[in-house]
């Protein structure tokens, strides 16, 4: 292929997942829910040595609820062109991202799909990356461990 860049991969082409193993790992992480789509995020833990590019990587699930085979595709594309126009918003951290497609994601307005999608990233970058699980309940327990109990000398002047 002429003007392709070396190593076989595209420009423009979205980081993805490839085995099933990946999508259900990310489907046990953070959601994001909206009337066109569900984005599911999970941090990626990577092996030491492992062939794995650094930043974000994307999957797309489109059922057979959906449609047939033309929407399915349709709707892959629709998705596909708008995680491409948030690029310069993707994350850096390493978070696999999963976009499980609703029948709406076809009929709605391109902008509508990428105001959605760059929600969903931005919201769920900033809690898989913020916070790790059972932090917020260790800072609970930590802030009640140190508030003196009601009824002790501490209260009273």
């Amino acid at each position: 292929m002429q003007g392709a860049p070396a190593g076989g991969q595209r420009r423009g082409r979205l980081p993805r997942l490839r085995k099933r193993a990946e999508f259900k790992a990310a489907a046990g992480g953070r959601r994001f829910h909206t009337s066109r789509m569900s984005v599911q995020a999970l941090l990626r833990r990577t092996p030491q040595g492992a062939a794995v590019p650094p930043g974000p990587r994307f999957g797309l699930t489109v059922t057979k609820k959906i449609g047939g085979a033309v929407e399915r595709n349709r709707i892959r594309r629709r998705l596909r062109a708008a995680l491409g126009a948030l690029a310069p918003r993707w994350p850096q951290a390493d978070i696999d991202f999963v976009v499980v497609a609703r029948r709406e994601a076809l009929t709605a307005p391109f902008p509508a799909l990428v105001e959605d999608l760059g929600r969903a990233l931005a919201a769920l970058a900033e809690k898989t990356t913020s916070t790790t699980p059972g932090a917020k309940r260790v800072r609970a327990q930590s802030a009640l461990a140190a508030a003196p109990s009601p009824g002790t000398e501490t209260d009273r002047p």
